[in-house]
């Protein structure tokens, strides 16, 4: 997968895993891992699928329904793609911390859905439920930020609240930070994924 990776402080301490939106590259998230942990080191990819020319993470059906069927078959080739990259690398698999907005946030908790000990910790920006009725791994000592717009027209409300939902039901420690906006990324969010991600991560 087409990706950027950058060595922090230690290969020892947290990496952050880059995810960006439907139309956007590996360079996008840059910033946010900046002011969220500047010592981190950055692992960031670019999404393998195109639509009308855009990368995304995996193929949806239409606004909001995404095709199981790739998502499946997507989540399980970024999962491998960290394992071969903290190989590659050096830098410790079990200390990988999720940072996606919109379908980059999806994946992630796609990551989350299917495979235990995929991720320590993820900071999800507008995500979605990426699918309904399956069992879940342990997601115990997981740690989960999420933001959400209260007017996004992209992601309902209710999808934030019932991702929350899953995630603690099923052993996450996963909290919501709301803004009064719609699907972009503010500022705002960003800072408060920061202070949630100093206070609980490191």
């Amino acid at each position: 997968m087409k990706h950027i990776f950058k060595k922090g402080k230690s290969l020892n301490g947290p990496t952050l895993l880059l995810l960006h939106g439907t139309g956007g590259t590996e360079n996008d998230l840059l910033g946010l891992a900046e002011i969220i942990d500047p010592d981190a080191n950055i692992l960031s990819v670019r999404g393998n699928v195109l639509e009308n020319g855009m990368p995304r993470f995996f193929k949806r059906l239409a606004e909001g329904v995404f095709d199981e069927e790739d998502l499946i078959l997507r989540t399980k080739e970024l999962y491998e793609f960290i394992d071969e990259s903290a190989e590659e690398y050096g830098f410790d698999r079990n200390y990988v911390v999720a940072v996606g907005y919109s379908n980059g946030a999806n994946i992630a908790g796609s990551l989350l859905f299917h495979y235990q000990d995929a991720l320590n910790a993820a900071i999800l920006h507008h995500p979605m439920v990426p699918r309904r009725g399956i069992e879940l791994p342990d997601l115990a000592g997981v740690k989960v930020f999420l933001t959400a717009g209260h007017n996004d027209p992209i992601c309902p409300e209710q999808e934030s609240i019932d991702l929350e939902r899953i995630l603690t039901e099923n052993g996450a420690m996963a909290e919501i930070h709301w803004e009064n906006n719609g699907h972009q990324l503010t500022r705002s969010e960003v800072e408060a994924a920061s202070e949630w991600y100093q206070q609980n991560i490191l």
